[in-house]
């Protein structure tokens, strides 16, 4: 195969069949794309996510890459998740924890990640109102893990076995230079930004993603790890898939950043399809 696509979850992918694009390369998505879609391999970075994937069962039959995806061996589970308190001091902290696992059976090995949220938070409710509140949660993510998936660990292909720190995106587009050496890869609903001052994301609105009237996220980071993963890979050509050449909305312009990159394009679906001879 000389071509992969590296699909988004940007709202310009809606109505495209992503089916059309199996006979022509690899197919790479991104986190929630599983819940729709099965590609030949799925990148996640983000703690809740990967785990969510993890629990459904997906991993046991197709190919996964995550972050930070390290083996804990059982006998640690107490001094780890519970730092050894007793009963009554767990079903205390229990009231300000957020756990999310996955049921055990007979796996000697998991898999976890934390991170704690304190601090005033502005609450944006579906009905658009805005409520002010102080947290103090600690998340808890945990997954027991068979002896046999089909997970791997991005650090393994990571220069140095040291972690690039990029976003589920530009990882997909690294991950699919390492494994497959493409001549082409085409970036779908890689938005980057939005058409208005919302989230741009077909799974807004469900489980680990934002409402839909959630401020739109900052496009800089995300535009400068694929700048690099460009300079990084000058023997593919890369080809981001706009509804429109030269189109006035926000998601088709092109991305200054990258005016000296000579081997990124711009192309329309119509191009695609008569890029793949559709």
């Amino acid at each position: 195969m000389t071509k992969v696509f590296c699909i988004g979850n940007g709202e310009s992918r809606k109505g495209f069949d992503l089916n059309t694009l199996r006979p022509h390369g690899k197919i790479y998505g991104c986190n929630a794309l599983y819940r729709d879609f099965i590609p030949d391999a799925l990148i996640s970075v983000d703690h809740g996510m990967m785990h969510e994937i993890y629990h459904s069962g997906y991993c046991f039959k197709n190919k996964t890459w995550f972050r930070d995806w390290t083996r804990i061996p059982e006998f640690m589970y107490n001094d780890l998740v519970n730092a050894g308190l007793s009963k009554v001091d767990i079903a205390e902290e229990n009231k300000w924890h957020v756990k999310k696992e996955n049921a055990r059976t007979d796996e000697q090995e998991f898999v976890m990640h934390g991170a704690n949220l304190s601090g005033p938070v502005t609450i944006l409710h579906n009905d658009k109102t805005r409520t002010q509140k102080t947290i103090n949660s600690n998340q808890l993510f945990i997954s027991w893990v068979k002896n046999k998936d089909n997970v791997h660990n991005l650090i393994d292909i990571m220069p140095d076995n040291i972690d690039l720190g990029w976003s589920a995106g530009p990882t997909s587009g690294y991950v699919a230079v390492e494994v497959e050496k493409p001549k082409e890869i085409y970036l779908i609903g890689h938005d980057l930004t939005s058409n208005n001052d919302y989230v741009n994301n077909i799974y807004t609105n469900t489980k680990e993603y934002a409402i839909p009237e959630s401020p739109k996220i900052p496009c800089d980071g995300w535009i400068q790890s694929w700048k690099l993963l460009f300079d990084m890979s000058i023997n593919t050509q890369f080809y981001k898939v706009n509804t429109e050449i030269n189109g006035d909305k926000p998601i088709d312009r092109f991305i200054t950043e990258w005016n000296d990159c000579t081997n990124i394009n711009y192309i329309d679906y119509k191009t695609l399809d008569k890029h793949l001879g559709i």
